[in-house]
């Protein structure tokens, strides 16, 4: 399973040693304010240039309005940054109909469209329809709904093995829940920086290793 870090702070792309490899970062409003940069071109503009700098290789960016226009002029002159720094670029936006013109929009400039905020098997098969290349669901906004997530994230997987859009299980804060979604073949998950270094080592791996370390100075004691 492909990894991305939920991070538009550059300064937390490099993670601790025993981490898996990450392919890319992916960003959202919400996640560019929390990094205290603002909503605009330049912004984003400055963020291909530093996965490029960071040596990764995919940036999957969310545009901040559905106003059609606007998504083709930030589209052309972030496809052009990205095409130069040899980075692929995915647009993300919402999984709504408000937003179809403006995904209509993208697919049109043959850019990787990701349609995020899926919540239920209705809006899968729309994004479907649209021709989404990724589909993110919410897992931790679904749990906090009452909702079981799991059975929608095998309707997910179902939809990816056909051809359809690929999931890219969103926002992974559980390491039980990240178990699970390499044991049911999803594409790919996005997860903090905090997360991933935390992940990186375990407390039983590290009680074993003392326990070993301890049973070879015993062996040579005697």
């Amino acid at each position: 399973m492909i990894l991305f870090l939920d991070s538009a702070d550059a300064g937390l792309w490099t993670l601790a040693p025993g981490c898996a490899p990450v392919r890319g970062i992916t960003t959202n409003p919400t996640l560019v304010h929390a990094a205290k940069l603002a909503v605009t071109l330049p912004t984003y503009l400055a963020l291909i240039r530093s996965v490029q700098a960071a040596g990764l290789t995919e940036l999957m960016l969310q545009l901040p309005g559905a106003d059609v226009a606007l998504a083709r002029a930030w589209c052309s002159e972030l496809q052009a940054a990205a095409v130069q720094a040899h980075v692929t670029l995915t647009v993300k936006l919402p999984c709504h109909p408000d937003w179809q013109a403006t995904i209509a929009a993208v697919q049109d400039m043959g850019l990787p469209l990701l349609l995020t905020g899926v919540s239920n098997p209705m809006q899968l098969l729309w994004a479907q329809a649209q021709g989404a290349h990724y589909v993110a669901p919410y897992i931790g906004r679904l749990q906090a709904d009452g909702r079981d997530p799991w059975p929608f994230l095998q309707a997910c997987v179902a939809v990816q093995q056909q051809g359809g859009p690929r999931l890219l299980a969103a926002s992974i804060k559980s390491g039980d829940v990240l178990s699970r979604l390499v044991a049911l073949g999803a594409y790919a998950a996005t997860i903090r920086p905090d997360f991933a270094s935390d992940l990186a080592t375990d407390p039983l791996t590290d009680s074993a290793l003392r326990q070993f370390d301890a049973d070879v100075h015993a062996s040579l004691a005697h």
